[in-house]
């Protein structure tokens, strides 16, 4: 069958077309535009998690703060334990009584009281415990018996009890007696201003102590008997 020449394709008699031209590498005409929206979608996200972050962090340091401040005390509670047991043991081994009863220095706490019976010695603090967590030198300040600081903490302790006096266990009444003046109420009394922190010696020195707080000053977040501030927090087995 003959097919005349036009337009008509050879071969199954197709009608012939133009193929569809294709430009390479052609872009849309709004693809700039989206870079830019994507851009500054991109900007305003991390904006919104910067503004997260700088709400988030004093929060952050609050809760670290938090944490060291439990840590204080529960050490420094740790060493008014070793101070007791110090206490109770030295009349036994040596006689001694009183202010002479007492520890000279953290390190005699951490030699420990000897073993009933024997030349060793029974630990009572750990070397842990012995370091202020708080303060940037790790000292704990010694607390010295009838110290201006100890009956500020007293009468602290007594308004926080409800104006009563805790007592505490076994030998440390007596002690306690001795240590500081016997108060009857804090509310004819009033409270006075905290002792200076120079008052307190450093764990360098030497001297019977019957208790220890922070070299920090700072605020606290935690409260100790009522008390915020790390340099008024006084650990003594005299109030227990």
């Amino acid at each position: 069958m003959n097919h005349r020449a036009g337009r008509y394709h050879k071969i199954y008699g197709q009608p012939l077309t133009a193929a569809p031209l294709v430009f390479r590498g052609a872009r849309p005409e709004f693809g700039e535009a989206e870079a830019g929206y994507a851009l500054v979608a991109l900007l305003a996200v991390m904006t919104v998690l910067a503004l997260f972050a700088l709400a988030a962090a004093p929060s952050i340091r609050q809760q670290s703060q938090r944490e060291q401040e439990k840590e204080a005390i529960f050490r420094g509670e740790q060493v008014a334990e070793a101070i007791r047991l110090f206490y109770v043991n030295r009349p036994r081994t040596t006689g001694a009584a009183g202010d002479a009863a007492l520890p000279n220095s953290m390190d005699q706490l951490l030699e420990g009281i000897p073993k009933p019976g024997g030349s060793k010695k029974i630990q009572i603090l750990r070397p842990s415990a012995a370091r202020d967590p708080l303060s940037e030198s790790g000292d704990w300040q010694l607390v010295r018996p009838r110290s201006q600081s100890l009956v500020d903490f007293q009468r602290t302790v007594m308004l926080y009890a409800g104006n009563v006096l805790p007592t505490p266990r076994g030998e440390m009444q007596a002690l306690q007696q001795f240590a500081v003046p016997a108060i009857t109420s804090v509310l004819s009394t009033g409270l006075s201003e905290p002792a200076p922190a120079e008052e307190d010696l450093s764990a360098d020195s030497t001297g019977p102590f019957v208790g220890v707080r922070s070299g920090s000053r700072s605020k606290a977040v935690v409260y100790y008997y009522g008390i915020d501030r790390h340099n008024q927090w006084i650990f003594t087995p005299l109030f227990k």
